[in-house]
This record gives C-alpha cells, sequence and structure tokens, in this order.
C-alpha cells in the first residue's frame, strides 16, 4: 500500500500520488509513466500569491514576463509594492485591476503562517475574501505554495481543454463539470492537475500552469 503524504513537498510525495492517481483513473497512466510530473513548489506568502494574481488571465509567458519586471525592480513584497507608486507598478506590466489588488493585498496583513497550517478550503475562504482573488487564484496558491495534496482548480482553461482531449469529450467541460469529474481524483486532486499540464503541454506544446 502506497503512503499517500498529506502535502507534496517532494518529488517522493509527488510519485506516491501519481501511484494512487493512476490506480484511480488508469488513462492517466501514459503521462505518469513519460517521466516526473512537474513539481513546481515554491515558498509560499505575499510573493507566491501576487505571482498568482498577476497570471490570472494570460499566458504563462506573459505573466513570466511581468513577474520578471517586478523581481527586477524589487517590487514582489509587501513593504515595497505599499512604497512605491502607481507608475512604476504599472511600469512593469500591470493592468489597473492587477495594480488594485496587488496593493490590497500589500495592505491586507495576511496571516500567513495561519494559512500554512490550514486546511485546504479554509485556505481558499480566507483568500477568496479578498479583493480580486478566485477560487481559481486561491487554488492556484494552495498547490504551488502550500503543496496541497487535494487541490484541483477547475476554472483554469489549459486543464479544461487538457480533460476533453484525454478522455475524447464532445466539448471543453465547463469550471462545474470539470469540478465534478475532478471528484473522482480525490485525494490526489493536484496530481491530476500536474498531470493534465503535462498532457496539454503535449497536446498544444504551450504551457499551461504557472
Amino acid at each position: 500500500m502506497v503512503r499517500l503524504p498529506d502535502r507534496i513537498e517532494t518529488e517522493a510525495d509527488l510519485a506516491a500520488g501519481a501511484v494512487v492517481l493512476v490506480a484511480l483513473e488508469p488513462r492517466f497512466g501514459p503521462v505518469v509513466a513519460a517521466g516526473p510530473l512537474p513539481l513546481r513548489r515554491r515558498q509560499d506568502g505575499f510573493a507566491a500569491l501576487a505571482q498568482a494574481i498577476v497570471g490570472q488571465q494570460v499566458s504563462t509567458a506573459s505573466a513570466a514576463a511581468i513577474w520578471g519586471r517586478l523581481e527586477a525592480a524589487g517590487l514582489t513584497q509587501e513593504g515595497a509594492v505599499r512604497a512605491a507608486s502607481d507608475e512604476a507598478l504599472r511600469g512593469c506590466g500591470l493592468s489597473r485591476p492587477k495594480l488594485r489588488y496587488i496593493r490590497a493585498l500589500a495592505g491586507a496583513g495576511v496571516d500567513w503562517d495561519g494559512l500554512r497550517a490550514a486546511k485546504t478550503e479554509e485556505v481558499i475562504e480566507t483568500l477568496v475574501a479578498l479583493p480580486g482573488i478566485g477560487r481559481w487564484t486561491a487554488e492556484i496558491y494552495a498547490k504551488f505554495a502550500l503543496g496541497h495534496m487535494d487541490v484541483f482548480a477547475a476554472g483554469d482553461l489549459a486543464l479544461q481543454e487538457a480533460a476533453k482531449r484525454l478522455f475524447d469529450l464532445p466539448d471543453r467541460p465547463s469550471e462545474r463539470n470539470l469540478r465534478d469529474m475532478a471528484e473522482g481524483w480525490a485525494p490526489v486532486r493536484a496530481v491530476a492537475a500536474r498531470a493534465l499540464w503535462v498532457y496539454y503541454r503535449w497536446e498544444t506544446d504551450r504551457e499551461g500552469a504557472l
């Protein structure tokens, strides 16, 4: 029997989750067998959530370029964002709404340590109460910054397209339909998301994850 960790912290944790995933849904087998799934873990805290905001509704390449400019300008921490002018933030490529959301996040006093110990739904509930943070952003944070094993992000268009192709669906599933599908992949839905992003890259030659 595979010992399934609560969080994805290492490649071994991810591999253990992949064994469980393939047992639940064998159609993930070829993706898992092709090589290790991407870990994509990042340090939790303000920068990780701000980066997820930057990635909202833009391509991964555009998000990476904007985030790179923010890093180069030293604008990836709460204090620096609070002190920066709007012109400096917009000069890095932030739209007016995203500038507003990141400023609000910098001033929200989020208990990052508390989030680290919280359950998935508590993390999501806390984060979606902040301006500009919807369920997709909160789930991306829980997945990549906190390492939650059983969180998905069904609103992600790349995941929807990958599911359509992998499962030979007539249409791209809606967020609700994909969330319903993903129920069958619990308790390793974060592993399923990684596998679908890999499959999306195979099919489209484009990156589908941050």
